[in-house]
């Protein structure tokens, strides 16, 4: 935290009284962390934020769907990465019983889906289409699947639904699933070699997007409701026939309560919003230049104090 220190010191906080600060609570602000590594750092960057401003600082880990209860019941005291496409539903349910609210939105924009490199395109030339995709579905098989494709979706706990959009859309694909976010970027890396044909569940902002350029397969577009009304989408009798929102938001969500109990650190909050690119430079220091997340964000803070020192003060 040294360097975040000095770059505080001599930035705008060191011109602020700090009476400024003096309202918040001394009991922790808990910050929920995930499996992903740019909500990790996202979290740590704007937790350092909130303890060089004078609060406590806790970090607990927890499930990324059933996070929202925990805002709503202020176990937890905010989350920084609501993406539309994975959490939008939890995320509604939990506003439409009380006790958390939409803090604001970040600048970019999501987009999560069904994604392979562009040498996979060159073996099945009339992607992005999901039903060329389909066509080609021979070509993605592997020992495991037998004659149809393997899809390698994330992780069980992300509930991406892969299993589903399968059925709802009668492919001929298996659908795996990675062990974590780390075992699908390996497969691409594995697969660049001889660019074999590889289709894997991937999203947007990340740091993979810049490593190995691709596209995300087109579904279906996606209508509310396709994830609860199986009318709605190309199966009348399915749900999950259509493709995730392609450009979803990605929203900060807090307890009612942290607005009262921490002022300071709220207002501080509801100004944050990053982009795409700052995003995924979050999530390179770690996955790409083998950082810790705690020194991710220190190095991030340290790297862009002109973007997050005017989120700091009362105005």
């Amino acid at each position: 935290m040294k360097r975040l220190t000095t770059a505080l010191a001599t930035g705008i906080l060191a011109c602020m009284p700090l009476a400024a600060f003096a309202e918040d609570s001394s009991d922790p602000i808990v910050i929920p962390i995930h499996n992903w590594s740019s909500q990790i750092v996202m979290s740590h960057v704007v937790g350092q934020i909130f303890e060089e401003m004078g609060n406590n600082v806790e970090f607990v880990t927890t499930d990324s769907q059933a996070v929202y209860e925990s805002v709503r019941l202020g176990d937890v005291t905010l989350e920084m990465e609501v993406w539309e496409g994975a959490f939008g539903a939890s995320f509604r349910a939990a506003l439409e019983k009380g006790g958390l609210h939409d803090a604001g939105d970040h600048n970019a924009v999501t987009r999560e889906d069904w994604w392979y490199p562009m040498w996979t395109k060159d073996a099945c030339p009339g992607l992005p289409s999901w039903e060329a995709l389909n066509e080609c579905a021979e070509i993605f098989a592997t020992p495991e699947t037998g004659d149809k494709g393997r899809y390698l979706d994330g992780p069980v706990d992300w509930l991406k639904h892969g299993q589903e959009r399968v059925e709802a859309l009668e492919m001929d694909f298996v659908v795996v699933n990675a062990g974590s976010a780390a075992a699908l970027w390996a497969e691409i890396g594995a697969a660049e070699a001889d660019k074999r044909p590889i289709v894997v569940f991937n999203w947007t902002p990340n740091f993979a997007e810049a490593v190995w350029p691709g596209e995300f397969v087109e579904f279906p577009e996606w209508v509310d409701g396709c994830d609860k009304d199986p009318s709605v989408g190309p199966n009348p009798n399915a749900l999950y026939d259509c493709g995730n929102p392609a450009k979803g938001y990605m929203k900060k969500a807090a307890w009612d309560g942290m607005q009262e109990k921490w002022p300071a650190a709220y207002s501080t909050l509801t100004k944050i919003s990053f982009t795409n690119a700052q995003i995924a430079q979050m999530a390179k220091l770690v996955d790409v230049d083998d950082y810790e997340p705690e020194e991710a964000a220190e190095i991030w803070l340290e790297e862009n104090p002109d973007v997050w020192q005017p989120w700091l003060g009362n105005s």
